[in-house]
């Protein structure tokens, strides 16, 4: 069965991957389940616009700085009425400490707008929808789908590109390309969580310069264990 349009990631049916690679990849998706039942979005929120917000202040930023920004943030501006009207000096200063405050600033101001003129307010629940917003690409889309709509979405930021290479789960750097690849192999009822798993994991033990590969809880299941 071809995968829903909205996750644009179709698989033919010649290209299926090999058994083995997928039991790799759901036994190291069920460790990672064992080791982390906690893993769920870091991002403090209330709402799919919130998370949406949230979602486009984590680039280049950290999720605990986010949260420490965000509580003034949406008591000033709670939705996508109120941020669409904001002054972009006021956000600007809100959101500084995330960094790329103005670059920001402006994705976040259009965005509102497209969402107030386009949608009524509300934040669409399709993917196709939601890349076309300023400042919204897949990685993105897919946070909120996944979060707020409880459509399942792989989320390929920095820790899943990196932790599927060292897996061995795909040679590719592109995103599109990981998600297409890590899509064939992980049950869809299971990327979201796939997906936060993985992020712990990249944020706890398999880090960038250092990974803990001796305390690794999936190091058997890793080609790339003991080599950094």
């Amino acid at each position: 069965m071809a995968l829903p349009s909205r996750l644009a990631v179709a698989i033919p049916r010649d290209e299926a991957p090999a058994t083995a690679l997928v039991r790799r990849a759901r036994a190291i998706n069920r460790h990672l389940a064992a080791v982390y039942p906690e893993a769920c979005c870091e991002l403090d929120y209330g709402g799919p616009f919130q998370l949406l917000v949230a979602t486009v202040l984590s680039a280049q930023c950290t999720d605990v700085r986010v949260n420490l920004v965000t509580p003034a943030l949406f008591a000033r501006f709670p939705d996508a009425e109120a941020m669409a009207s904001a002054s972009r000096d006021e956000l600007e200063e809100l959101i500084r400490s995330t960094g790329f405050f103005r670059s920001k600033s402006t994705s976040l101001l259009a965005l509102s707008r497209e969402l107030v003129e386009r949608y009524d307010g509300a934040v669409p629940g399709r993917l196709e929808d939601l890349v076309t917003l300023r400042g919204v690409g897949r990685k993105t889309a897919n946070v909120v789908l996944g979060n707020a709509f409880d459509v399942p979405g792989i989320t390929v930021d920095t820790h899943m590109g990196r932790l599927s290479r060292r897996l061995g789960l795909t040679v590719n750097e592109d995103p599109v390309a990981v998600e297409k690849d890590l899509a064939r192999l992980i049950e869809r009822r299971e990327w979201t969580l796939w997906s936060h798993r993985i992020i712990f994991h990249g944020r706890r033990r398999c880090t960038a310069r250092k990974p803990d590969c001796g305390g690794c809880e999936i190091a058997r299941l890793c080609p790339s264990a003991g080599q950094f």
